[in-house]
């Protein structure tokens, strides 16, 4: 990976890491295109650089996160990220297949698209207007729906919105959450990637904060690629929830179809 592509790919990132049209499906294709995507360190690298736009949410939500004295905030979180944990442990390996795999993005991002076109109309009647009325059982069901983003191309924003106004919050307070609930769940997945995981470097396997620090390369990639998807991400959380409210999911809906019909198109002249 260049350090050009890094950037590229840090400013997909910060774009659609709160859009519900799929952070990492947009990232795969864009390393696909690029002629990047079988490299271990660029899988890495997709997984890492999510981390950069999640802390854009730390920063915009910062008396909302080091407020202490409501806990229950926290404890909502933690239940809410249990069921990713689990079943991201559990089904490792077959999800590293599925990231590999441009036609799974395409499709999924169709199929998204069209649950898109109709979700306004199907949870229009919401009765939780604060983050302070979501129960645990609402966090935990939210977190369910998450799993669901581990397919490619479904995008974890829009599934845990979409789980949210499922569970009576509004389109706001769903988008706000969805936004705290990226917290704890990419910070997992960048520490499991990190210290845990195992990859294959050369025929070589490593850890995957070893085969960060080779070499300062890969370090000045990492850093600039985080970098540019922290600052990209902070002007795509002003902006959307305002737009969400104003337009709902219907316009996202429509790209997520035409990005998925080019996409299956460009895949065809590709073979």
């Amino acid at each position: 990976m260049t350090l050009f592509q890094s950037i590229i790919l840090g400013i997909v990132e910060g774009i659609t890491e709160f859009l519900p049209i799929s952070s990492t499906g947009h990232m795969i294709l864009a390393s696909y295109f690029m002629g990047i995507q079988e490299d271990s360190f660029t899988k890495l690298f997709e997984v890492c650089i999510q981390l950069g736009a999640i802390l854009s949410v730390v920063v915009l939500y910062w008396k909302k996160f080091f407020d202490f004295k409501k806990w229950q905030f926290y404890v909502k979180l933690i239940v809410a990220v249990v069921p990713a944990l689990v079943l991201g442990f559990l089904f490792n390996d077959a999800i590293e297949e599925l990231l590999e795999s441009p036609l799974t993005v395409s499709v999924s991002l169709i199929l998204g698209g069209v649950v898109l076109l109709f979700i306004d109309k199907a949870f229009n009647n919401p009765t939780i207007t604060t983050e302070e009325n979501i129960t645990h059982k609402n966090g935990f069901v939210i977190g369910l729906w998450q799993c669901i983003s581990m397919i490619p191309g479904v995008s974890r924003s829009a599934a845990t919105i979409i789980g949210g106004m499922q569970q009576k919050l509004t389109r706001s307070v769903a988008a706000e959450f969805s936004f705290f609930l990226a917290v704890p769940t990419m910070a997992a997945a960048t520490g499991y990637s990190l210290i845990l995981k195992h990859w294959t470097v050369n025929g070589t396997e490593m850890k995957g904060y070893e085969m960060l620090t080779q070499n300062s390369d890969n370090l000045m990639i990492f850093g600039v690629g985080a970098i540019v998807s922290f600052v990209v991400a902070m002007i795509a959380i002003k902006s959307f929830i305002s737009f969400l409210q104003k337009y709902g999911f219907r316009l996202f809906g429509i790209y997520r179809i035409i990005a998925g019909i080019i996409v299956l198109l460009l895949l065809g002249l590709n073979k």
